[in-house]
């Protein structure tokens, strides 16, 4: 456990935005492909809107995952190491995303 950073306020923040995505997903509407109601356009616009939806409801659930995966950091006494190395996570990445998981030298590593 980490004395130089307080954990159960990034608890406290990771809750928050874990709550914030639950409330926020919405279920994904199918296309209508009748073509007698809906025009060509109309229906490559709306596919294309579906795609975007079903896009960022990916990305809702990974960054669900990583918070998930933070708040059981906290309560193992992990959380603010590194998972790849066990390095500290310098307290300003913790601030600026609260569920990151890697240092920034692990991370920048991954990029390559």
């Amino acid at each position: 456990m980490r004395d130089d950073i307080d954990s159960q306020h990034f608890k406290k923040l990771l809750e928050q935005r874990l709550k914030e995505i639950t409330e926020s997903q919405k279920p994904i509407a199918p296309v209508d492909l009748d073509q007698a109601r809906v025009g060509r356009l109309s229906r490559m616009d709306a596919m294309q809107h579906q795609a975007m939806a079903q896009a960022a409801a990916r990305l809702a659930a990974q960054e669900a995952q990583r918070i998930r995966k933070g708040l059981d950091r906290v309560a193992a006494g992990d959380y603010g190491y590194c998972i790849l190395c066990e390095e500290e996570i310098a307290e300003g990445r913790l601030k600026a995303d609260p569920s990151v998981l890697t240092c920034i030298t692990c991370a920048r590593a991954g990029e390559k």
